[in-house]
């Protein structure tokens, strides 16, 4: 399945909105949407902040799904899996 995932950042000095529709697992947002929509936004933040090379005031100030579902602490609480 597909949500749609809209991230509000802060870098160089400037505010940004991206947006875009993402998969996840059907099982895992049946168990927990907003930790399956937090986890896809912060794969997708982490792209972002390699393509275009974030500056050291790179921020995260909102992270909402399927139109108004806030979910801004858990994305900033999502670390990888190594």
């Amino acid at each position: 399945m597909y949500i749609n995932i809209k991230v509000y950042l802060h870098s160089k000095g400037t505010k940004f909105l991206q947006s875009g529709s993402f998969p996840v697992s059907n099982s895992d947002y049946k168990k927990d949407p907003d930790w399956a929509g937090a986890v896809a936004a912060y794969g997708w933040i982490q792209q972002i902040k390699n393509n275009y090379a974030a500056s050291e005031d790179f921020r995260i100030d909102q992270v909402v799904y399927n139109d108004d579902i806030d979910i801004t602490e858990l994305v900033r609480n999502v670390r990888p899996i190594i």
